[in-house]
């Protein structure tokens, strides 16, 4: 069954959930599409618990914080999510509206398009070197799903950041040895946490290595370790029946490159006043899109998405005046928000 909607946000994260916001006030309800299964972007994916610093009366608020409050602020427009799917087909129709598809087979008919997708769809960077693509989500994985699944293991995690540290401080209690492989010797995690793993190794419950990884061994269809080779080109192995990879998420624009967007530099060029690439009705804010000027900061991608609804609202209905209100002063918008 196709969803009629009069606009489509490809993206959920801080500017994609912002626009809902801004839509809602001008009575314009959205359905949102993102690949990854959760609100929140690369927020919630990468950094949830660091603090941004430049958001407008918040003098510290953490990335996931931020996501919270920004899906909050949207309830009332009860804005609807299609999470863990990717935009797969688009087509304009004759009547200018656009029949939109996922890659789950969900169906849009949709008179506007907002790209909010960032750097485009974020899929988990994955370990390629020879011999490890066989085990992939079964000695090999991205995420952690069950940790007691690695109980009595002997586990190798790939990674500096955050990620790979909290599931290292996490784990090391329950495994039967951890190796943490980084290409370089400095972590990019809260210093914490280095702090916290450079204590395990110094007792031994940790082995450190800096190095890439060159091959996935095995022996029996089991996985038995990887060889590594270090910055003098020497080559070593380690023993490991589980690894854990943490290189964080590797942007794509995907079939979006093929809509015949206006593209700089994998950028969706757009204008100033509405934010709308060369294509009428689809609208593009946030990182992914270019302009004289453009500043990558979440605090523009706010901007963008205000200037951007009232360019679909003009879109829409393009025999009504646009008016702005406040929502200081406004019945109306006090009545779409809910408040008395």
């Amino acid at each position: 069954m196709t969803i009629k909607t009069d606009a489509l946000i490809i993206g959920a994260g801080p500017c994609g959930l912002f626009q809902v916001f801004e839509l809602g006030l001008l009575d314009i309800s959205a359905h949102i599409v993102d690949s990854l299964k959760q609100p929140g972007g690369q927020c919630s994916e990468l950094y949830p618990d660091k603090p941004i610093y430049d958001i407008p009366a918040l003098p510290a608020v953490g990335a996931q914080e931020l996501i919270d409050r920004l899906q909050q602020q949207i309830e009332p427009f009860n804005p609807q999510f299609h999470l863990g799917q990717q935009v797969s087909q688009m087509r304009q129709l004759d009547n200018g509206r656009f029949h939109v598809v996922t890659s789950k087979g969900t169906e849009f008919d949709t008179g506007t398009v907002i790209i909010a997708a960032g750097l485009g769809a974020f899929m988990p960077r994955q370990l390629k070197a020879p011999g490890a693509a066989e085990f992939y989500d079964r000695s090999i994985h991205t995420k952690v799903l069950k940790p007691e699944n690695f109980t009595g293991k002997h586990l190798a995690i790939l990674g500096g950041g955050d990620s790979a540290l909290d599931w290292c401080l996490e784990l090391h209690d329950r495994v039967d040895s951890i190796q943490l492989v980084h290409r370089r010797p400095e972590y990019r995690a809260q210093p914490a946490s280095v702090n916290k793993m450079k204590a395990l190794a110094e007792n031994g419950k940790v082995v450190e290595h800096q190095g890439n990884v060159t091959q996935a061994l095995s022996q029996d269809g089991q996985l038995t370790g990887l060889e590594l080779i270090n910055r003098d080109g020497q080559r070593t192995q380690i023993e490991c029946q589980q690894v854990l990879v943490f290189w964080g998420l590797s942007p794509n624009l995907g079939p979006i490159a093929d809509w015949g967007l206006q593209l700089e530099k994998r950028a969706i060029e757009v204008d100033t006043e509405k934010f709308q690439t060369n294509i009428p009705g689809i609208f593009a804010i946030g990182d992914i899109n270019t302009y004289p000027g453009k500043k990558k900061l979440i605090l523009s991608g706010f901007h963008e998405a205000a200037l951007a609804a009232f360019g679909v609202q003009q879109h829409l209905h393009p025999e009504q005046k646009v008016r702005l209100q406040y929502t200081t002063t406004s019945s109306l918008m006090h009545q779409r928000l809910g408040v008395n």
